[in-house]
């Protein structure tokens, strides 16, 4: 039987519309919204550009004094639990549409400090509001979903940084609604702004609606989406003037031709980190891991590889306190 054709503009339009919602602008974390940071979130894993082909993680070796400061029972088993955020690119995603293997920042990071550490990992995909729960009870060794080092999260969970995102906005190409950066939110006054339900930036655009009362504007509108697929179709469909989402995010979807989106400009960075339970044993040995990737170049490589190379740190930490 012979397959039925798509006219050529539904056949584009369908293809943007997949990619942009495997791009999925990574929402943060579920639940209360202050406790939120910055995460690659739940998006949908649809049709997505291809991964870079460059693999600066296939040369990093072990290297015996980063992994002597693991415990004795991790070097034992030589392995460690990874709950995983498999939420959009550049952080973590399916290339192509395919179930896996994941490809992504975070992807790249783990497996190096992996090795450096000398320990393989047992990656499971997780959807975010699970993992750091997750973490707390024992189920995972080590958690990552792009996830932001806030105030809230400090109280309940430990970071060991890797690089440093945060919040931007991003419009729809074309659009004359907002024509330059927004690093001031009486510029979304009188705008329809969109982001994810249960996140960071859901809380700061609540929390501040009422500049533009003070500024004697017309105050912003925020339209909540459950899944970041629906933020974007509403941004294409121009239902919302304004996205708000991460800045990785945000600008690797801008590079995308499909994808047709501007991104604003950063409005708010947060330090990114893996994520382990409180008082874990795991944290120096991390750090000093992500050290040595920084020293030895491996760092810079897969920081280029994904096009983040303004979110490098100079070197990890352990549970900094949030950027104000």
């Amino acid at each position: 039987m012979t397959p039925l054709r798509t006219p050529a503009r539904l056949r584009r339009a369908l293809t943007a519309l997949a990619l942009l919602s495997a791009l999925g602008l990574t929402a943060c974390g579920g639940g209360d919204p202050r406790a939120a940071g910055h995460d690659a979130g739940a998006a949908p894993a649809g049709a997505a550009s291809p991964a870079p082909a460059d693999d600066p993680v296939a040369g990093v070796r072990e290297v015996g004094s980063v992994a002597a400061l693991l415990p004795d029972d991790v070097r034992a088993r030589g392995t460690l639990r990874i709950g995983s955020s498999i939420g959009a690119p550049p952080s973590a995603y399916y290339p192509n549409g395919q179930d896996k293997p994941p490809a992504g920042l975070d992807i790249d990071i783990a497996e190096a400090v992996a090795r450096v550490l000398g320990v393989r990992l047992q990656r499971q995909d997780a959807s975010f509001e699970t993992i750091l729960p997750a973490l707390s009870s024992g189920k995972y060794d080590v958690g990552t979903g792009n996830f932001g080092v806030t105030e809230e999260r400090l109280r309940t969970i430990d970071f060991v940084t890797y690089i440093n995102d945060g919040q931007g906005f991003a419009v729809r190409k074309g659009s004359t609604r907002v024509t330059g950066k927004v690093d001031d939110l009486t510029e979304l006054c009188g705008l329809t702004v969109g982001t994810g339900a249960g996140t960071t930036f859901e809380a700061t655009l609540e929390e501040n609606k009422g500049v533009c009362a003070e500024a004697g504007r017309e105050p912003y509108d925020v339209k909540v989406y459950s899944e970041n697929g629906a933020v974007v179709t509403a941004l294409q469909q121009g239902r919302i003037d304004v996205v708000m989402s991460t800045i990785n995010g945000l600008r690797y979807q801008a590079a995308q031709p499909a994808a047709r989106t501007r991104f604003l400009g950063e409005y708010h960075r947060l330090d990114v980190g893996f994520a382990f339970r409180k008082g874990s044993a795991l944290t120096p040995a991390f750090r000093a891991a992500v050290d040595e990737l920084i020293a030895d170049g491996t760092y810079a490589r897969i920081l280029e590889k994904w096009g983040t190379t303004e979110s490098a740190v100079e070197a990890s930490r352990i549970n900094p306190p949030e950027h104000r």
